[in-house]
């Protein structure tokens, strides 16, 4: 509490709203890299062993937790008696959802990353005032220090927010860029189940 307490002295009114940002940006850091992580690693390695096995586009029983590579073309093979347009509109469903799971969150990081920085500049705004009111109501001479204090104290709100919008900004970025490269070899592992289906192999295919 005692750190907590210093923090609201040092940023005032708009410590806890800056707070609650970078906890949310935290949260989110590690929720992102852990889930886009675990899709990533688990995907290569079951495809390269069903691969080995002979088995990535055979029909298969349902099991618990799979990848998203073996769900996505389980589902094909489930439908394989349908005609190829039906599979591929029903793998381009398939595939927006998968979309909204591995961007889930990112919005609210990029919103972090635009209040941030505006929070902060409430905070410097709101301790100019304050101080400006104090230098008005005293008596005692204003001097170089008690503005380089005053000065600095407004301040350290918008340092505060910059960095909060810094990661949250990047994490957004970045972790959209991971999402759509994971969306992008799912959709390539779609095509080539799809046109296995109908009989057609490739030339790199295992």
């Amino acid at each position: 509490m005692s750190f907590l307490n210093q923090l609201h002295q040092q940023l005032g009114p708009m410590s806890w709203p800056l707070i609650l940002c970078s906890v949310i940006t935290l949260a989110l850091w590690l929720e992102r890299t852990l889930t886009l992580f675990w899709v990533s690693v688990r995907g290569e390695q079951e495809k390269r062993r069903l691969r080995g096995q002979g088995s990535l586009y055979a029909p298969e029983e349902d099991r618990q937790h799979k990848s998203l590579i073996l769900e996505g073309c389980s589902l094909l093979v489930r439908h394989r008696n349908c005609d190829k347009s039906t599979r591929e509109d029903l793998a381009s469903v398939w595939l927006q959802h998968q979309r909204r799971r591995l961007h889930a969150g990112l919005r609210v990081l990029t919103l972090v990353g635009v209040i941030s920085p505006l929070l902060g500049l409430l905070g410097t705004v709101l301790g100019l005032i304050e101080m400006f009111k104090s230098i008005s109501q005293s008596q005692d001479p204003v001097t170089p220090a008690l503005l380089a204090d005053g000065l600095g104290l407004a301040m350290s709100t918008t340092a505060a927010g910059l960095l909060i919008a810094l990661p949250a900004i990047a994490g957004a970025q970045l972790f959209g860029l991971w999402a759509d490269r994971l969306l992008d070899k799912l959709t390539h592992e779609l095509n080539q189940c799809n046109l296995h289906l109908e009989g057609i192999r490739l030339g790199g295919e295992a």
